[in-house]
């Protein structure tokens, strides 16, 4: 009697490729590390080929293990998508998402974006989970989020990305009411700049000390601080300033208590992508809800990409 591997034993063998551990795997997947195992030996002997070795830091996936997984993550996203072509025959988009966003999207991006998103669909349950793009990608690794919006980052096993939106980069210091500021500034052009940044571990960061390094930006000190709310409250007591992203600095209030200037000569841009799960397509509220985070980011790109300001309801006519 031919046997066939169940989906139960490829979810377990994508878990094991991924985390390269059997116990890690087994905590992915709501199993026991002996039942991990044996699901794989029993690939293994279906296969008639070995799918892993070990060393002391883990499991090693063998050439064999490499070309079953890229099959693997396709059955169980077809698998998914199966399950999510039935469920749209009901009425009303229903269920539960979690999605995780960084906080310079927190800020302003969320709230409209998630007031129009439980007003169209009452029947889906938001969580929100805020944090950096390390965790947040290790969360939907593991299938703890069904997207996170994260900085452009170099390809991960288990996760697949796509292009979401660019921002462009702010220079923000504290309200001078009695200076003439400009939209754009050259920060190569500043003397005594002090600079609060994000820790090492940030996406951001890279980029940052990327930028100054190649256009000569002297930066008498800096600063390293990975909350964002602190940071604007520093910078409203101090002289001290901060390169941030412009869909974080939208609040109404911003350009009363801050001078907020676009980066350039050369000009500064973030590049924001959705990652996801490769073993499972987000599911339909997920997409509608990235549909309206989407919408809320070109608004509030668009003044620093445009010099014209576009309001919600002047946007919400355009679609």
């Amino acid at each position: 009697m031919t046997i066939i591997a169940s989906i139960r034993d490829i979810k377990l063998f994508v878990a094991a490729y991924e985390e390269r551990s059997f116990t890690a795997a087994a905590e992915r997947e709501a199993a026991t590390q002996s039942g991990v195992s044996q699901h794989i030996a029993k690939l293994e002997a279906l296969l008639k080929v070995k799918l892993f070795s070990r060393n002391a830091t883990g499991l090693i996936a063998t050439p064999a293990s490499d070309a079953y997984y890229s099959h693997c993550v396709e059955v169980l996203r077809v698998h998914e998508r199966a399950h999510i072509a039935i469920g749209e025959y009901t009425c009303g988009l229903h269920g539960e998402i979690c999605v995780g966003l960084m906080p310079s999207m927190t800020r302003c991006v969320l709230a409209p974006a998630l007031v129009r998103f439980i007003k169209l669909h009452p029947n889906v349950a938001v969580r929100v989970v805020e944090g950096y793009s390390g965790v947040l990608t290790r969360q939907v690794k593991a299938g703890q989020l069904e997207f996170a919006i994260v900085p452009a980052y170099s390809e991960t096993s288990g996760l697949r990305s796509r292009f979401l939106a660019t921002t462009p980069e702010l220079l923000v210091t504290r309200r001078d009411s009695s200076a003439k500021i400009s939209r754009r500034v050259r920060l190569s052009d500043l003397e005594s700049l002090k600079l609060i940044v994000p820790g090492s571990g940030n996406a951001r960061r890279i980029l940052l000390d990327t930028y100054f390094a190649s256009n000569a930006i002297r930066v008498e000190r800096m600063m390293e601080m990975d909350a964002m709310f602190g940071t604007l409250g520093f910078i409203l007591q101090t002289d001290w300033a901060a390169v941030l992203p412009a869909i974080m600095m939208s609040d109404p209030s911003d350009h009363k208590n801050f001078n907020i200037r676009a980066v350039s000569d050369p000009i500064l841009t973030l590049d924001l992508i959705l990652i996801e799960a490769s073993r499972r397509p987000i599911s339909r509220p997920a997409e509608v809800f990235l549909g309206l985070i989407k919408e809320e980011m070109d608004r509030l790109n668009r003044p620093w990409t445009t010099g014209r300001p576009v309001s919600r309801r002047t946007a919400a006519r355009k679609r």
